[in-house]
């Protein structure tokens, strides 16, 4: 166990005011690691930042909206100011839907996931990868994909390209970052019921889909532990430029 041990680490967790980031972030604060939890509501994250304190880890609370430069840099230098060092580990985990059929999608809602779920990622993991670079520190970055980068759905291709540019872009930045001691991979999860998708995966459309999933049901919070531990830990040390997929065999299962 002491490989996925986690103290003395910095974790900053985009999008953990609720959901997967949230949850991700307790998994890594009872491994040992600091955890900074970033987000728009900072109201949210203090929260967040009280649970986990009181469970006997170390939290810090920082409002951060990925789809602004400004407001990522600002949150990058307090992070530096309040604790002295970069994070080594970065979750890029923000990210935004805007179900239509993409000949209906408005300019507007199609800019705004590309601007959450991609250039969001892109920012984040240029200012932390920059950060430790700067610092000479070896660290690990982890994006979140989604198996719709893997399969294509209906009504979703904002996301969907999004996630797969995400997919992409995470092996590019590992082939250029390696040289850096900083490893860059990702998780690319089924269906687990977040604030995007619970409406859907609760509707009768929803319940047609999980008889599709070979296990016959969506994904527990906790079933994503594992991954995240191996990636952020010394036990995934020699990994770098993989998607592990999380979805009980959603994208495997026979047409």
């Amino acid at each position: 166990m002491e490989l996925f041990d986690l103290t003395g680490r910095t974790a900053l967790i985009t999008g953990s005011s609720s959901g997967l980031g949230a949850n991700f972030a307790r998994v890594l604060a009872r491994a040992g690691a600091v955890t900074v939890l970033a987000a728009r509501r900072l109201d949210k994250l203090e929260s967040l930042a009280r649970e986990i304190e009181a469970a006997g880890g170390k939290a810090m609370a920082v409002q951060m909206d990925v789809t602004d430069p400004a407001s990522v840099d600002a949150a990058f230098a307090a992070i530096q100011s309040e604790l002295g060092r970069p994070c080594d580990i970065i979750i890029n985990n923000s990210g935004i839907a805007r179900d239509n059929w993409f000949t209906r999608m408005s300019e507007e809602d199609w800019r705004a996931v590309m601007d959450t779920n991609l250039d969001g990622v892109w920012r984040v993991a240029k200012a932390g990868a920059n950060a430790l670079m700067e610092a000479g520190k070896p660290g690990s970055i982890i994006n979140i994909a989604s198996i719709t980068a893997l399969r294509p759905s209906q009504t979703i291709s904002a996301y969907a390209a999004s996630k797969a540019a995400v997919d992409h872009l995470t092996r590019v930045m590992a082939l250029e970052l390696a040289r850096y001691k900083i490893r860059v991979n990702a998780i690319a999860p089924g269906y687990f019921k977040t604030d995007i998708n619970d409406e859907f995966l609760e509707s009768e459309e929803g319940e047609r889909m999980r008889k599709r999933v070979p296990m016959r049901r969506y994904g527990d919070y906790d079933e994503l532990a594992g991954p995240m531990l191996l990636l952020a830990s010394e036990a995934g040390s020699y990994m770098t430029g993989s998607t592990i997929v999380v979805d009980g065999g959603h994208v495997v299962s026979a047409l």
